[in-house]
């Protein structure tokens, strides 16, 4: 039996013949209501991006006017680029998405391996032209014209927070919020390097934030991605300096791959999407300010985090400290920058539209907004049944019903929302529950 969970995760079905073209970008996953697909080919003409790309968008079926789209952009190389053909299908940026009547976008640049990364992550070489592109012919295939000219709240990795920061930069007046993980846009000239941005005063009020991990040059030094926090400092002092909202989160356990970075970015962005968007489309995106968050020194490096301060109560150096949007973000920046471990208190949404046909059961669920999704709880006649999945994985970070890539991105194939009672007594009706678990190990009601 099919699951009719539709309305809230892009239809899955995996293609044999396909899977097993390995080397090639062909996307397995078909894009079906509530999510639809544009491709582009890549272009030989001065300007244009030479890669072929495709974008993915998952449109919340409830919403009626989309008020913003959040884009999850994936870094540099082959793995990392096919890691974005499922970016829209991540349950938990569904959640963030959904809250504030946002599309969920998921790029796929298909980058050779070995192929020059500048060529798509700096938006300027045609990637951005193409993005904007996508957007007028999404909205036009999903009946949403209005995706063309709603703000973005932009997350990226590596070479992703390349483009997210410069996206900022070029257009700071349609970016909402944008978080930088592992990779930033160039301020400075360096030979051999792309063209630095301009630091301009509307950029400035674009809510930022860097994010890496402490293995990428704060704490190990010698490494393959020893570079990312030297660059990333230059970065954070240039914008800062000039007054930009900017905030510095380093993940205390991971290195170039994303860790737990999510239970912190999310929150985040839920922050700044509440107090930006505005409250009817085609309105400015709501201004914020430096005296509008709450500030802490940087403290990379050093042995003890200081608790971020409300900025009017600040007595230290105001153009040198991490900015950051709310009390709650605060407070979750602490705990993340000591150990990776956002808490979270709140039960996960209760799964609904529980199905059973010859003993094989599927649901629906929602993501915890705070915590994600590590999985459910089968119940038979009020006895613990099973578990799905039996183990949760995930080898960056808190196990997930989804797993994740290097990318923070699902992994293929998707995990799908259904169990099969092998154990069943023949004639007898049996009562099943189906209990999500968030991954602080919270169940739904």
């Amino acid at each position: 039996m099919r699951s009719s969970a539709a309305w809230l995760v892009c239809v899955v079905a995996l293609s044999s013949s396909v899977a097993a073209q390995e080397a090639s970008y062909v996307n397995p996953l078909p894009a079906e209501p509530p999510c639809y697909r544009v491709r582009y080919e890549a272009s030989s003409q001065p300007g244009e991006l030479v890669y072929p790309v495709s974008f993915t968008v998952w449109i919340p079926p409830s919403v009626k006017t989309l008020r913003g789209v959040i884009v999850h952009q994936h870094g540099c190389g082959e793995g990392s680029c096919k890691s974005g053909q499922t970016g829209a299908f991540d349950l938990h940026w569904q959640a963030l998405a959904k809250k504030h009547d946002c599309a969920l976008l998921g790029p796929s640049y298909e980058q050779p391996e070995k192929a020059n990364c500048q060529l798509w992550c700096d938006p300027r070489n045609g990637s951005d032209v193409a993005f904007q592109k996508s957007l007028a012919d999404l909205g036009a295939k999903s009946g949403h014209p209005e995706l063309a000219t709603v703000p973005w709240a932009i997350w990226g990795h590596s070479g992703g927070g390349h483009w997210a920061g410069g996206m900022a930069l070029l257009h700071p007046d349609r970016v909402a919020a944008a978080w930088l993980r592992s990779g930033v846009p160039p301020l400075t000239a360096v030979e051999g390097k792309p063209t630095p941005y301009a630091i301009t005063e509307a950029a400035c009020r674009v809510p930022l934030m860097c994010n890496l991990g402490t293995k990428e040059g704060v704490t190990d030094k010698e490494g393959r991605f020893a570079g990312v926090w030297p660059g990333v400092e230059v970065y954070f002092k240039a914008m800062r300096a000039k007054g930009a909202l900017l905030g510095l989160s380093v993940d205390p356990l991971s290195s170039h791959d994303c860790g737990n970075q999510r239970y912190l970015a999310i929150p985040w962005f839920d922050a700044c999407l509440a107090a930006r968007l505005p409250a009817r489309p085609g309105e400015p995106l709501k201004p914020m300010s430096n005296d509008d968050g709450w500030l802490a020194p940087h403290g990379v490096g050093e042995s003890q985090i200081v608790a971020p301060l409300p900025a009017s109560k600040f007595t230290g150096d105001v153009l040198t400290s991490v900015w950051l949007p709310s009390e709650a973000v605060a407070t979750a920046w602490t705990q993340y920058t000591k150990d990776s471990l956002v808490t979270d208190t709140t039960p996960p949404p209760a799964t609904t539209n529980l199905k059973v046909d010859n003993n094989v059961l599927t649901w629906m669920a929602e993501a915890d907004l705070e915590s994600g999704l590590a999985g459910f709880m089968i119940e038979r006649d009020g006895q613990v049944l099973a578990n799905v999945p039996e183990q949760p994985r995930n080898p960056f970070g808190r196990p997930l019903f989804q797993n994740l890539s290097y990318s923070d991105t699902p992994t293929q194939p998707l995990a799908q929302m259904t169990f099969t009672d092998t154990t069943a007594t023949p004639g007898k009706t049996h009562q099943y529950r189906v209990i999500a678990i968030n991954t602080v190990g919270l169940k739904s009601n």
